[in-house]
This record gives structure tokens, sequence and C-alpha cells, in this order.
């Protein structure tokens, strides 16, 4: 098998398995940073163990720690803003939104990522966002939900575009990337902690019942898996092209949500116009990679 159709099996399985992790936003009855933070705790731990197990685990030069700390941030931002999305409207207004990511890549990646400017990509990424509109039909009842939810997307979009930059220049693999990021973003949450409990005194801080086994799934299987596979595909791939294929993790989750939370009401006729149109853009996408 080639390498390069490995590396897209890897990002699709990665997308799949993301495509859960707006699910536990629903099942989980704890804000952005608390959820955020007891997320990544599990997903340090888990990973702390496997890496350890494995005779991996090894120490990174201060310079290299602090900047894979710092992506680690974003990354905490990230999931935030996007559990605030759905909390703020539904699972599929915010997973929706995250397909906006290759429209900022496109954006940010010449100015940032000192990439070239591609018009290919710039028409991609619009067909990709008239699916996203297409599936919601301008529906603006969400306002505030997609408004972080389109934050997140260009967070993410920062992130992406950083780790690359990271990830070259410091040698690091992908375990050790992700875990240093995890432990960046623990630490910075865990700042913002007691400043969310002052704010939102009546809001719950710890999960409760079930809600413990969904934050365990949600912090090793759902949060370990995907990521090591998606900044595996982030060393052979560019970040659009990653970007541009999480925009399937939107059809998953809605699928899911559709099933799990009657929100079948949110799916129409618009809603599979928009879904070929997500899928025609990630085909066009991995045809010119796989064409390069």
């Amino acid at each position: 098998m080639k390498d390069t159709t490995r590396t897209l099996i890897i990002l699709h399985t990665a997308v799949f398995l993301a495509g859960w992790t707006g699910i536990f936003g629903r099942l989980i009855a704890l804000s952005g940073i608390p959820l955020v933070w007891y997320r990544i705790l599990v997903s340090v731990v888990t990973l702390a163990l496997v890496m350890a197990v494995g005779g991996r685990l090894h120490k990174v030069a201060r310079p290299a720690l602090l900047r894979i700390a710092a992506c680690g941030i974003l990354l905490a931002l990230h999931w935030v803003c996007f559990y605030a999305s759905i909390q703020a409207s539904n699972v599929s207004v915010g997973v929706a939104c995250i397909a906006t990511t290759c429209f900022f890549t496109t954006l940010f990646n010449p100015v940032i990522g000192h990439k070239k400017f591609s018009w290919p990509e710039v028409l991609i990424s619009f067909i990709s966002i008239a699916g996203v509109l297409l599936i919601f039909s301008l529906d603006v009842r969400y306002r505030l939900g997609i408004a972080f939810g389109l934050l997140s997307a260009a967070i993410y979009s920062v992130f992406a575009i950083l780790n690359i930059n990271v990830a070259e220049s410091t040698g690091e693999d992908t375990a050790t990337m992700l875990l240093w990021e995890l432990v960046g973003g623990a630490l910075f949450l865990t700042l913002c902690m007691p400043l969310h409990a002052w704010l939102f005194p009546a809001e719950p801080h710890a999960p409760v019942g079930i809600e413990i086994v969904w934050l365990l799934l949600l912090g090793s299987v759902f949060t370990i898996v995907p990521f090591l596979f998606q900044l595996q595909a982030l060393r052979k791939l560019n970040a659009f092209t990653v970007n541009l294929t999480y925009n399937l993790e939107p059809v998953y989750s809605i699928i899911i949500a559709a099933i799990l939370f009657d929100e079948i009401h949110e799916v129409g006729w618009s809603f599979w116009i928009g879904l070929s149109l997500i899928i025609f853009s990630v085909v066009l996408q991995t045809r010119r990679v796989k064409r390069a």
C-alpha cells in the first residue's frame, strides 16, 4: 500500500472517531472549561501510561517543550469553544461549524504557515462552506452557538498550522507532541478553573454517575486515538487537506445525534445537498493530494 494511501486511511479513521466527541458534549452536563479540563486530565494520564509501558516517555528540551505546550493552549481553547457551541445550540450546529476550518486555514496558511496562496484550495473550501450553509438553510436561531463554533474552527486552523511548524522544527514524534500539548492545555485550564467557578458558581464543576464513564471514554479512546492518527497525518499531508477531510466529522456527528437525541428535525432536503457538497470537496482534495 502506498504511503499516501495509508496516511489517508489513518486520517479518515481519525475523523470517524472524532465524529463521536461532540456527542459527549450532550451526555456530560458540564460547561466548556470543566468538561475540557477533565477530558485533558484523563487523556494525559492515559497517554503517559501507554508511552511509559512502551518505553517512549522521554525528556524534551525546554525551548521545544514551551513551543509544544503553547500549541496545547490553542488546542484547549478550541475544545472549550467547541463544547460551548454545542451547549449553546445543539450537536449538529456545533460540529457543522467545524467544517469552516478549511476556510480559515486557507486564509491563515499564507501568513502563519508561509505557504503559497492556493486558488484551488479556496474554491474547494467555498464548496465545503456552501455545504455547511445548506445543512442549516442559513438558520440563525442559534447565533451564539454558531459564533462559538466559528471561533473554535478559527482557533483550530491556527493550531494545525503551528503544529506542523513545531513538529518539523523540534523533530519530536507524534505521541510526545500530543502528550506535552495536552499538558500545556491542562496547565492553562487549571489556571482558568478558579475564575470559572467564581463567575459561574451555580454550574456543576464535577462529573457525577454515568458522566464519569463518558469522561473516561472521551478522554481515552475518543481523544488519544484520533489525535495520534491526526498528528501522524499532519506529518505527511498539508494542514488544508487534514482540515478539509475533518469536514466529514459533522456528517458523522449529525447522523449519530439524529439517532440518539432526536435531532432529525434539523435534517431536511438541504442537509442531503449540503452533505453531498462536503463529501464532494473532500473527494476533490483527496484526488489532488494523491496526484501530487
